[in-house]
């Protein structure tokens, strides 16, 4: 199974925003900023690598779910997102 060409670009645009957002949290650590700063941006970048994962899965599983070529299935990706993202 390969991941959905569409959600390969959506990931690594969310991969990168995660990669600045590290950069950032490195840069606050060597500045010695505030303890709870830190953490902040960091949930935040663990929020941006779980998206990014949610997104490869739902689009690896629409695949899987579609069934045979020539069935009438139609997934509707987006919500399987959020339905991945609810229990996240």
């Amino acid at each position: 199974m390969q991941v959905d060409d569409d959600a390969v670009g959506e990931v690594v645009k969310r991969l990168r925003r995660a990669e600045g957002q590290i950069r950032g949290v490195i840069g606050m650590l060597e500045e010695g900023r505030d303890c709870a700063e830190v953490v902040t941006q960091l949930a935040a970048v663990s929020r941006a690598l779980d998206r990014a994962g949610f997104k490869i899965i739902a689009s690896g599983l629409q695949q899987c779910v579609s069934g045979s070529p020539g069935e009438d299935q139609e997934v509707n990706l987006e919500k399987m997102e959020k339905l991945f993202l609810s229990l996240a």
